[in-house]
C-alpha cells in the first residue's frame, strides 16, 4: 500500500523548536463520545456595570477603570511576576536550581465596549490595537528582555471576561517556547545564511496546500507541524524581526488580515471560536538591541475546537507523556479555513 499522508499515521517536523508532532489521520473517523463543552456564549451587552474592564466600572482592586474611548491599558490586578521583590540565593545544586523572576503584567482593553471583536470593529480601531502592541513592545522592550503579548478568547481558553482584552507578561529571562524558536532560527541561520521563516513563507506560497489567507504584506498558514486542529501561524512576507519594525502598510494589511482570520474561525462551527494567540519576535533589552537576522518576527494561533463548537482537542495521556498528537491533518484544516468566507456570518448580508 502507498503511503498517504492524509490517510496514514506518520510523523512531522518543527524546525522552529526541534519537536516532532504525531499525524493520525485514521483517528478522525472515530465516534467521540466523552466530554461535550457547553456552547459559547454570543450574546454580550456593550456595557455591565458588573464589568471591571467596562469605562467607569470599579475593579476589584478598588481602582474605577476610566471613560476609556479607544485602548487603554493597565497594571494588572493580580500580577504573575512584579517588578520588585526579594531575590533567591541561586545554587549550583544540578538537581535544585532556583533564579530571579522578575516583570509585569499589564492588560489592554481593545475597545470601550464589550460587545465588539475584530471581525465587527473598523480598520482603524484594529490599528489602533496594533499601534497599542506596538508602543508596549517598545517600552516595555527597553528594559525587559521578552515582552509577551498574549490573548485568551473564549471560557474553554480560561477567559472568565468577555470584554476585548489581552494580556502582556514581561520577563528578564527567555521563557522556554520563545528560548526555543531562538536557538533553533539561530542554527537555521548559521548553517543555511538565510531566516527560517522566510524560507518557509516561500515553500509556503509555492506549495499553497495549507495557506488560509494572504494579502501583499501577510500570509496566514495552518504550519506543517501545526498540533491544535486549526492552529494558524501569521507570516511577514517581508523580513521584521520585531513588532517595532512593522511599517504604515504593514499595520494596515495586518489589521485586515485579523480581522479576516477571526471571521473565518468563527464560521468554522458558528460561533465565538476560542483560542490562545499571541506574539513571537527577536528578544528585546539592553543584551539584545543588536540586529538579529535570523529572527521573524510572527502570531500564533492556538485553538482547540475539533468537531464542533462544543467537542474539543484535549493535551492529556500520550500528549503529556510523549508527544503532541494530531487527528486533523494540517492541509484539511487549512482547508476548511480558507473556504470560509471572510465576513463573520453575524455580519453577513
Amino acid at each position: 500500500m502507498a503511503f498517504n499522508p492524509s490517510e496514514h499515521q506518520h510523523l512531522r517536523y518543527n524546525p522552529l523548536k526541534g519537536e516532532w508532532v504525531l499525524v493520525s489521520p485514521h483517528r478522525a473517523l472515530r465516534p467521540w463520545s466523552g466530554q461535550v463543552e457547553p456552547a459559547p456564549a454570543e450574546a454580550v451587552p456593550a456595557f455591565d456595570p458588573n464589568n471591571p474592564l467596562c469605562p467607569g466600572v470599579q475593579r476589584s482592586s478598588g481602582i474605577v477603570t476610566p471613560q476609556y474611548k479607544s485602548t487603554y491599558v493597565f497594571v494588572n490586578d493580580f500580577p504573575a511576576l512584579l517588578e520588585e521583590g526579594p531575590e533567591p540565593a541561586e545554587s549550583n545544586d544540578p538537581l535544585f536550581q532556583t533564579k530571579s523572576a522578575k516583570g509585569t503584567c499589564r492588560v489592554i482593553c481593545y475597545h470601550p465596549h464589550s460587545n465588539v471583536y475584530f471581525t465587527t470593529m473598523s480598520l482603524s480601531e484594529v490599528v489602533a490595537i496594533i499601534n497599542e502592541w506596538i508602543k508596549q513592545t517598545q517600552e516595555l522592550g527597553k528594559k525587559y528582555v521578552w515582552v509577551q503579548i498574549f490573548e485568551n478568547r473564549g471560557i474553554i481558553m480560561g477567559c472568565s471576561n468577555p470584554h476585548p482584552h489581552c494580556q502582556i507578561w514581561t520577563s528578564n529571562f527567555m521563557p522556554n517556547e520563545p528560548k526555543a524558536k531562538d536557538q533553533h532560527q539561530k542554527e537555521y541561520y548559521e548553517k543555511y545564511k538565510r531566516p527560517l521563516l522566510q524560507d518557509y513563507v516561500k515553500r509556503e506560497l509555492e506549495q499553497k496546500t495549507r495557506i488560509v489567507y494572504e494579502n501583499e504584506e501577510w500570509l496566514i498558514v495552518v504550519p506543517y507541524w501545526a498540533i491544535w486542529p486549526y492552529e494558524t501561524l501569521v507570516l511577514p512576507k517581508r523580513q521584521i524581526q520585531r513588532f517595532t519594525d512593522v511599517d504604515k502598510n504593514q499595520k494596515e494589511m495586518l489589521a485586515k488580515a485579523l480581522k479576516v482570520i477571526v471571521a473565518k474561525y468563527d464560521n468554522v462551527f458558528k460561533c465565538n471560536f476560542p483560542y490562545s494567540m499571541g506574539w513571537h519576535g527577536a528578544p528585546t533589552g539592553d543584551k539584545f538591541k543588536e540586529s538579529m537576522p535570523y529572527w521573524t518576527f510572527h502570531g500564533c494561533y492556538y485553538p482547540p475546537l475539533l468537531r464542533s463548537a462544543t467537542v474539543k482537542k484535549f493535551m492529556v495521556g500520550y500528549e503529556l507523556l510523549a508527544q503532541c498528537q494530531r487527528d486533523l491533518t494540517p492541509e484539511l484544516a487549512a482547508s476548511v479555513l480558507r473556504q470560509q468566507p471572510e465576513t463573520r456570518f453575524s455580519e453577513a448580508k
